[in-house]
């Protein structure tokens, strides 16, 4: 049985004189490794006559991931203020993943959304973010530490608080667990339908699902890509996706489901 298709959404970047569409290593190693999948990139070019054929992507993939970025999800796509001076800002993916997203809830298209992507995933549904959670009263700074080494802005940061009986708690077997934080935007308002899937101690909301979602679809705050095999949270997230990816692939084609080796 051939493996299911994933679509992994970029970020456009300018590097020097260049215009060029990303996405980081770790995401791609991530859905070959522990999803058991194979990876396609979804350039952030918008949808339709001008960008990609957005049911065309839809009837081809078999899962979406929503990747972290830099940038925030501009405000006029949930009604928040203007941005400030220097936020940065990718408008070719938010015209790309806002669309993607709900089309593949509306399809029941497997979807997991990494940081960004929880924060596209709430506003493409009619959610609201918070631009600057760090100047909440009572929150706490959850933006990527200052420090050089990767391994250390990706390491542990706080605990959450998982909610019993949700799909979180069901995939992983976990009440509590302790994830690293790299963002500045988060969910003021979830969107309608959503559940909340785990908080952090401040109260700020570090996961979301759509229950009435047809399909698997869950997002997180954190990143769960790096050490996505050996964190056993990391892994169940990961490993679950893989297998609706595999179910949702197996049903369109007709072949019988095979798990994916441990």
């Amino acid at each position: 049985m051939s493996r299911p298709l994933v679509g992994i959404s970029a970020c456009r970047r300018l590097i020097k004189a260049w215009t060029i569409h990303t996405v980081g290593d770790r995401y791609i190693k991530a859905v070959i490794e522990a999803v058991t999948a194979t990876p396609i990139m979804l350039p952030a070019v918008g949808v339709g006559d001008q960008g990609l054929d957005l049911d065309r992507i839809l009837d081809a993939v078999d899962g979406v991931l929503l990747t972290g970025s830099p940038s925030n999800v501009e405000p006029l796509h949930y009604g928040g203020r203007d941005p400030r001076p220097g936020v940065a800002a990718d408008p070719a993916r938010d015209s790309t993943t806002l669309p993607v997203i709900r089309g593949a809830v509306e399809r029941g298209i497997p979807l997991l959304a990494i940081c960004r992507g929880i924060q596209e995933v709430n506003v493409a549904l009619g959610g609201t973010l918070h631009a600057h959670v760090e100047e909440i009263p009572g929150r706490m700074d959850h933006r990527s530490p200052r420090v050089d080494s990767l391994e250390a802005k990706v390491a542990p940061a706080h605990a959450i608080d998982i909610t019993e009986g949700g799909l979180l708690q069901r995939i992983t077997g976990l009440r509590h667990a302790e994830v690293n934080s790299l963002h500045g935007q988060g969910i003021d308002k979830p969107a309608p339908g959503a559940r909340v899937e785990a908080v952090a101690p401040d109260g700020q909301v570090e996961a979301i699902s759509m229950p009435d979602s047809p399909g698997f679809m869950l997002a997180v705050q954190w990143h769960p890509e790096h050490r996505a095999l050996e964190n056993p949270l990391s892994r169940a997230i990961f490993h679950a996706f893989g297998d609706a990816c595999r179910a949702r692939m197996a049903a369109r084609y007709g072949q019988p489901l095979r798990a994916a080796a441990e």
